[in-house]
């Protein structure tokens, strides 16, 4: 077992070179990864300027995780992000939880063709677009110093690992003595308002009596506390904002809100590598000069007005906006998934999706705009509009005003209310332009960069899920036209056999599936139906419909169990790795008689003259496709002038929480209600139909096929 110390030895010898790379570069954030034993993915193990709160959604980085960190490691390279919006464009789901000002560094930490794990750093907003030659080469050097770190321990059989939690690396400070401590206390007091300081964590760790007295709380009951958690009128997502945006851009950032009743408070965030020194002033009328007061007003029912709604609360629906569209499975799920998710986050009034096809706009979707939003639906790419420049050019455009649009776009076509506001927003996927993101607003705003960080990595986000979806519904198109190429178009007409047929596929969202029926007409008095279901719901199991079918037709003729070997034996030469099940029945109309066997397919319903109904007891046979020797039993049921016999897949009966056997019963009963008198085998179909859907939701495609022997003309 490994040595607590060692490990813990190498942790800090990981911790030195981060500290030391970080103040060679100016980096105001540091990650080393590791990867555990036996793992692929690397965990957080040395965290520098930042609290364990704000790595949390970093502490594991799997390979193919949508960040820098796995691309860095992947190609062997180092990746650098100039800025937020550079990561919203290239890595939309941390610019969502980032959408601040800074710049990130990620490398490997490798040699000798042996990944060791990585290294991530962040700089303060404000920093030059490029690394400089000396920050670059503290970087490599960096690196190099904890790639030998770790190889040697690991030659030395104590390899370095990831703890349970990541080692904390603080910047080194001078202590301060009695004498200078008193002082700076007493320099602190003398300035106006209050002060107080946050460690890294956001606990308050000193606080003066005048702050105090602002924040009307006894100075004992904030020494150690959260500041939202020991003043509730502070637990508000839009401090908390500010407070991240100190935190990660190292710059600092000020906000004013309300301590009730009616005292208004300024606050002054002044980070650094420890924490935040926070300064507190009165923001009442009497601190403000003249003219100031109205003017300020002004200004926060302008904000109030136009500006995000909480930080916390955006998040949390595009967070949930991320989720799922994982799960959207087309077009249309992607853009009501969108929708539903953006307008309430952002404050939108109104969205549309708009794509690319054959060099013009099509709209996939909208929400809010009604029917004014068809204006741009076929428009060429080539037409001077938002949406079809920021497609072409890649680059978002943001107009607070109506005034702003028509600055730029005079003819454009404006959608929205008077004095609206809009995004126009490039969804670009794997390098492609895939559409444009349309969001108005109903009021005036400015696009601050920390909102635009979050559009554009909302864009990307929807981008991706849109290519999928695109490339989905292609699938699904496609499948569904083989199926229905597949399945018969017209039924023939059997004289002495009425005949009524339906299909339902499953709903939108869920793949095409191989459920088949068919009727074949073998001579003047005898005929063969049949009816079966594929495993699976994609395109080979609509293939491997067809070629079940097409198997049965040859075939058809022979004893039913015969037929039903036959098709075996050719699907188990096939090997397709599905399995299906199938009913077949001879039909001899002369002598009022049918014969049967069953692949594994739930039992065939029948209808007698008399009005009885009942589920047809047939021998049971194993399903097609796994033992080329299955011997398939035949069955045999009396069909005079009158009868039904109901064919179906378990679509029609099966159903979550439903007993199977309970519902093909139900169903029976339900045959027996309606099908007599002079209803025509068509409403007969429709109401058995009906009467599945309305009992139960049907996750499943559904066959039917009614046979009903009348007397011959």
């Amino acid at each position: 077992m490994k040595n607590p110390e060692e490990a813990g030895s190498g942790l800090r010898s990981l911790g030195a070179a981060l500290a030391d790379v970080m103040r060679r570069t100016g980096a105001s954030i540091g990650m080393v990864y590791l990867p555990p034993s036996g793992e692929s993915a690397m965990r957080l193990a040395v965290l520098s300027g930042v609290s364990l709160e704000f790595a949390a959604p970093w502490m594991r980085v799997a390979p193919d995780d949508p960040v820098p960190l796995a691309d860095a490691v992947a190609d062997g390279r180092l990746v650098w992000i100039a800025d937020r919006e550079a990561m919203a464009r290239r890595y939309p789901r941390p610019g969502l939880v980032l959408p601040y000002p800074f710049s990130l560094a990620a490398s490997p930490l490798a040699a000798g063709g042996t990944t060791w794990g990585g290294l991530v750093l962040l700089w303060p907003g404000g920093h030059a677009p490029r690394l400089a030659r000396v920050e670059e080469d503290a970087v490599h050097e960096g690196c190099d110093r904890m790639t030998g770190i770790l190889a040697r321990a690991a030659g030395e059989g104590r390899p370095v690992l990831p703890g349970r939690k990541p080692r904390m690396v603080r910047p080194a400070r001078r202590t301060p003595g009695p004498v200078e401590a008193a002082a700076a206390v007493e320099f602190v007091h003398r300035l106006p308002g209050g002060s107080c300081a946050l460690d890294l964590n956001g606990r308050i760790t000193f606080v003066t009596e005048e702050a105090a007295d602002l924040l009307g709380i006894d100075a004992e009951d904030l020494v150690g506390a959260l500041p939202w958690e020991a003043l509730p009128w502070m637990d508000n997502p839009a401090v908390e904002d500010r407070y991240r945006a100190a935190v990660i851009s190292r710059r600092t950032t000020s906000f004013t809100t309300l301590r009730p009743p009616d005292h208004w408070l300024r606050f002054e965030l002044h980070p650094d590598a420890t924490g935040i020194s926070v300064r507190i002033t009165p923001a009442g009328p009497d601190r403000r000069a003249p003219g100031e007061g109205a003017a300020r007003e002004e200004e926060a029912e302008r904000a109030a007005q136009s500006a995000l709604p909480s930080r916390a609360t955006s998040l949390y629906h595009l967070m949930h906006l991320a989720a799922s569209l994982t799960e959207a499975a087309g077009v249309r799920d992607v853009v009501d998934q969108a929708a539903d998710q953006i307008t309430p986050a952002l404050g939108v009034h109104a969205l549309a999706v708009l794509t690319a096809e054959d060099g013009r706009l099509r709209v996939a979707g909208h929400r809010g705009y009604a029917d004014a939003v068809a204006r741009f639906d076929s428009a060429p790419l080539a037409s001077d509009t938002p949406a079809a420049r920021v497609l072409v050019t890649g680059a978002p455009m943001f107009y607070g005003s109506r005034e702003e649009l028509a600055g730029d776009f005079p003819a454009a076509v404006v959608l929205g209310s008077p004095g609206a506001a809009w995004a126009f927003l490039p969804l670009v996927a794997s390098g492609r332009p895939v559409g444009s993101l349309v969001l108005g607003y109903d009021r005036p705003r400015d696009f601050h960069p920390g909102e635009r960080a979050i559009l554009i990595s909302l864009a990307g986000l929807l981008a991706q899920a849109l290519d999928r979806a695109r490339l989905y519904d292609s699938k699904h198109e496609l499948a569904r036209r083989l199926q229905a190429g597949l399945l018969p178009h017209t039924l023939p007409h059997v004289p002495g056999l009425e005949v009524a047929a339906r299909y339902l596929p499953a709903g939108h969202g869920t793949g095409v599936g191989g459920d088949f029926y068919d009727l074949i007409r073998l001579g003047g008095t005898t005929a063969a139906a049949t009816i079966g279901d594929v495993q699976g719901h994609n395109v080979e199991a609509a293939a491997l419909m067809g070629q079940v079918r097409a198997a049965v037709h040859a075939s058809a003729g022979a004893p039913p169990g015969e037929v039903l070997a036959r098709t075996n034996r050719l699907l188990t030469d096939l090997d397709p790795g599905l399995f299906t099940s199938c009913l077949y029945a001879h039909i001899d109309l002369k002598h009022h008689r049918a014969l049967l066997a069953t692949a594994g397919h739930p039992p065939p319903l029948v209808r007698h003259p008399d009005g009885r109904a009942e589920v047809l007891d047939l021998p049971p046979g194993l399903l097609l496709g796994i033992d080329p020797a299955a011997d398939y039993p035949t069955a045999g049921v009396t069909l005079p002038i009158g009868t039904v016999l109901v064919l179906f897949t378990d679509g029609l009966v099966e159903a979550p929480g439903v007993d199977m056997d309970e519902a093909t019963a139900e169903l029976a009963g339900q045959l027996a209600w309606s099908g007599g008198g002079d209803a025509s085998l068509d409403d007969l179909a429709d109401t058995l139909i009906g009467h599945a859907q309305g009992s139960a939701p049907r996750h499943d495609d559904i066959a039917l096929l009614l046979l009903r022997t009348v007397a011959p003309l």
